[in-house]
This record gives C-alpha cells, sequence and structure tokens, in this order.
C-alpha cells in the first residue's frame, strides 16, 4: 500500500491520501482523543504524541500537529494509516452526524435562500477546501450572516480568515444577494 502527502496552506497539517475511499460522502472532525472514540483509526492516530487534529474527508485524512516535527511524526502517522487499512478494520463504529447547534436556528422564511447558500458550498466552495485537506460546514443563516465552521487543514489555518472573508463571502454575496457577511463559528 503506498499512501501519498501533500502539504496543506496550514503548516502544521499534513493530508494523506491513502488511494482508498475514507468517508466517502461524509466528513468526521476530531479534535481529541476523547471525540475519536467513533473511530479506531482517529483513536489511533491520537496515541501518536504531538497529534492534536484528525479529519476524515473522502479520500484523504488530514492530521494536524501540536508540538513536534513532521520528520519524526509523518513516519508514525503512515504506519498507523497503513496498519489501519490493511487490518481491514472499518473508520468509524459509530456514526457522528455534525450538527449545526453552533449557530442560530434557521428560520423557515429563509428555506429557499438556505438551500441557494448550501448548495453554493457543495459545489464550489468545499470541493476547493477539500483539495487543501479541509471542510467547511454551514452552521447557520440569520438577518443576511451565513455562520460557518472550518474544518481539517482548514481549521487554525493562517490564510482561513481571508478564504472565508475574501473568496466565500464575495461568492455568497455575488450570487444570493440577501447575504451580508459570512461569520466563522
Amino acid at each position: 500500500m503506498f499512501i501519498q502527502t501533500e502539504q496543506t496552506p496550514n503548516p502544521a497539517t499534513l493530508k494523506f491520501l491513502p488511494g482508498k475511499e475514507v468517508l466517502g460522502d461524509s466528513t468526521a472532525n476530531f479534535s481529541s482523543a476523547e471525540a475519536a472514540a467513533v473511530s479506531p483509526l482517529a483513536a489511533k492516530l491520537f496515541e501518536i504524541d504531538g497529534v492534536e487534529g484528525v479529519f476524515f474527508g473522502s479520500d484523504f485524512i488530514s492530521v494536524t500537529k501540536g508540538d513536534g516535527d513532521w520528520a519524526e511524526l509523518k513516519p508514525q502517522i503512515l504506519g498507523t494509516i497503513m496498519e489501519h487499512f490493511t487490518s481491514g478494520a472499518p473508520i468509524m463504529v459509530e456514526s457522528r452526524a455534525e450538527s449545526a447547534a453552533d449557530g442560530p436556528a434557521d428560520n423557515e422564511e429563509d428555506a429557499e435562500i438556505i438551500e441557494q447558500i448550501k448548495e453554493l458550498l457543495d459545489t464550489r466552495v468545499r470541493p476547493a477546501v477539500a483539495r487543501d485537506g479541509g471542510d467547511i460546514a454551514y452552521h447557520g443563516f440569520d438577518k443576511g450572516v451565513v455562520y460557518l465552521k472550518m474544518q481539517g487543514a482548514c481549521s487554525g489555518c493562517p490564510s482561513s480568515v481571508a478564504t472565508l472573508k475574501h473568496g466565500i463571502e464575495n461568492l455568497l454575496r455575488h450570487y444570493v444577494p440577501e447575504v451580508t457577511e459570512v461569520r466563522a463559528v
């Protein structure tokens, strides 16, 4: 098994491509070993000293480090990923749905606007941030403000604020005039 690695715009995060499907159409973001209990692979990755975050995308795994050097961490991470995939163990042992609890409750009167926002995020934004080892999750729309959560390599990335404000906000404002601002959750 050959696992490719790619750098991301976030210097603390590397993207690992095992050449196999990871989560298909869904994603999972783990920021602690406790949260990773639902995933045998994420739990094993958190056992590596220096790993502070794990994100599963459709066909990639992003790992965020705290202290530590990639030269030391990368071989350990590669070995853990390879061992997991060759064992045939599941990526997740139970389903975890991302919730929008961090944002405002959506107003039914805005259903059409929200649908437009979600479609633009799914078709134009998510593929771009996935190439960088991350994802973006919709967390609400209220009084012209769209609430989004950056995940994976995009979470904590130095350029994530610019991506939100100059990229995503401009895109949404262009196609959905009711959008006035984008805020990170």
